[in-house]
This record gives structure tokens, sequence and C-alpha cells, in this order.
């Protein structure tokens, strides 16, 4: 029997529910620390429990998941617990295609891949003393928000970086990605690549809400600019948006032109799940500032299926449980190999 493994975090409960649903083995990779939470939830058959996450390239947890014929689950805590190398030396089969995580991680072959696909992306900002107008300024990898902060000019870039220098958040080491602020609604559109029947899915759309830069708004201008603080834009959580119906065909049309740039790229290309990140301004019109070449958090709002997957599907289908009837159906078709690495 087929078992899907995933580490214990971001969206494990959603994955493996999904591949219970399916009939398949359930293993969770958890650390210690969190055991009492993912010992709740009877999907899960079994917990392999590992200090840190990085056991999971031990000799110990890879014959479990060998042992078990498991496909691990990628998602945002992997990329942000390992570096490629550590990610790409994993001998358990990835689900999706675990060459392009490391596009993900590295800010400069992101913003490439995204050019490759003729995305609207915010202009990059190499030096901070060319930055003439707001920037944001991001760390590498999948950070969740944290260490994100808002720039002016090359003055206000170095007092805020230099405070979350001081205050541990970031190092003083670490190359930071400058690209011109993106103002609109908020929308992280969230889709799925089948290379078994090579169509695209839309499978919904969310936005996520960070402390402390929303607690902000709620608090006058006047008091704001006394507030000694670099305010953080750290993931707590994410709501559901529904887009005009209008707007569907230009979000398929990105979608397309992602999967058809990450093959032309990163062969074997976009495949299983993954996001585009961006906003919509006044007139309607989308910049895309990110992607994750994975499952994102947000798909978890969507448990019980999507208004979209509801179009496609004629039952439940959350993410955790699309994946699930993909490795189902491959397996069938003796077609692993074209939805692992």
């Amino acid at each position: 029997m087929t078992a899907i493994a995933t580490l214990g975090s971001h969206c494990a409960l959603q994955v493996l529910k999904g591949a219970k649903d399916e009939g398949l083995k359930t293993i969770l990779v958890c650390e210690k620390r969190r055991e009492r939470l993912y010992r709740r939830f009877s999907f899960i058959d079994e917990i392999f429990l590992v200090d840190t996450f990085a056991e999971i390239l031990e000799q110990k947890c890879q014959s479990t998941l060998q042992q078990n014929n498991a496909i691990l689950v990628p998602h945002g805590t992997l990329i942000a617990q390992m570096n490629s190398e550590q990610i790409e030396s994993i001998k358990t089969p990835i689900f999706g295609n675990k060459w392009i995580l490391r596009w993900e991680s590295d800010r400069i072959m992101k913003e490439k891949l995204m050019r490759e696909a003729k995305l609207p992306v915010p202009k990059a900002v190499t030096n901070p003393r060319d930055i003439d107008k707001l920037v944001i300024v991001k760390r590498q990898g999948a950070a969740g928000g944290k260490g994100y902060f808002l720039a002016a000019n090359e003055e206000d870039y170095n007092v805020k970086r230099n405070k979350l220098i001081s205050q541990g958040v970031i190092t003083k080491e670490e190359s930071l990605y400058i690209q011109e602020y993106a103002s609109g609604v908020l929308a992280y559109l969230q889709f799925f690549y089948s290379p078994i029947k090579e169509e695209l899915e839309f499978f919904g759309a969310d936005q996520r809400h960070e402390s402390d830069i929303e607690g902000l708004a709620r608090i006058p201008s006047e008091e704001q600019i006394k507030i000694d603080k670099v305010p953080s834009f750290n993931v707590i959580g994410n709501s559901p948006i529904v887009l005009r119906e209008s707007l569907l065909d230009e979000v398929y049309a990105m979608g397309d032109n992602f999967v058809d740039a990450a093959k032309r790229m990163v062969a074997p290309g976009m495949n299983g799940p993954f996001c585009i990140e961006g906003v919509y301004d006044e007139n309607a019109k989308f910049t895309a500032f990110e992607f994750s070449a994975r499952i994102v958090a947000g798909t978890s709002i969507y448990m019980d299926g999507s208004p979209y997957y509801s179009l496609l599907f004629n039952e439940s289908m959350s993410m955790g449980k699309r994946i699930a009837r993909e490795v189902k159906t491959a397996k069938e078709l003796n077609q692993l190999d074209k939805i692992t690495t």
C-alpha cells in the first residue's frame, strides 16, 4: 500500500485527512513538542517522532518511509527548515517537483521564473541607495512574512534593517530582496496541475492576515508615528475570497503560463499544487509578487472543498484530498514517476 507522509506543521492536517479519505495510509513526521496536538486526530495512522525536522534526512526515518512506500508531500515548513541541497537529497519520493523548490527559495531565481511566465511583477531594486519609492524588503525562502519590512528610502531601509538585526529577527549576513511595493486587494491564487491529465485546475483564492501590520490599521495615524517598532508581516491566518467571474479567464491564463514556463526552465515542471500571490489594483489589474511551488497553508480554509472545485468535482475535495487522488490515479496507471521526484 502507498502511504502519504508529511511534516507535522503548516497544512499537515488537511494533507493527511485527504489521504485517509482516499484510503491511503498516513504518516506524520512530528517534532516531539507537537506530539500532543497531532495525537488528537485519528486519521493519522503513524507518528514518527523527531527532535527536529532535519532528522527526516537520517537513515532511520528514511527507512521507515521507504518500508511504507511513502510519498512525501512538501509544504512551507520543509522549505523553511531545510536548504535546497538537503531537500534534493531526500531519498523518499516527493510529490511534485522537488527541484523547483530551489527556485521558490531563491529570490533571484524566483523573479526569473515569474518573468519567464510573463507574470506582471513589481520592479526589483538591487541596491538600497536606488530606493526612490515605497518598497518591501523580504528575506529569502519561506519565512512566512517574518522579518519583512517597508522602506521609503535608503536611510529608512538602514534604520529598520539595523533594528531587526539588533532584535535578532534577521542576521547581519542575510541577503535581503528589495521589491517595489504593490498596493491593492491581496489575492493568493491556488492551482493544481495534473501531469497525468495535462490539465490545470483553479482551486481557490485566499487572503493572508499578517501581524502586526494589520493591527496598526486600527491605530490613529498620530499614534502610529509614536511607535518605535518595525511592523511585522508574520502570517497569522487566512480567509477566503471569491473573485469576480470576469477575472477568471486571466487567472487561468496566468496559471497556464506559469506551468508552461516551469516546464521550460526546471524539468519536469510545476506538477501538483502551487500558488501565484499578488494584488489587484483599482483597475482590477493583477500584480504578482510571489509564487509558492507546493501546497500553501491558505488551502486549509477549504477542507470541505472550495467554491471553484465544486464546479469541477461532484464531491467535497480539499487540496489534500486532490493530492491523494492524484497519487491513487498515478499508481493505478503505473505512472508514479510522473507525479514524484
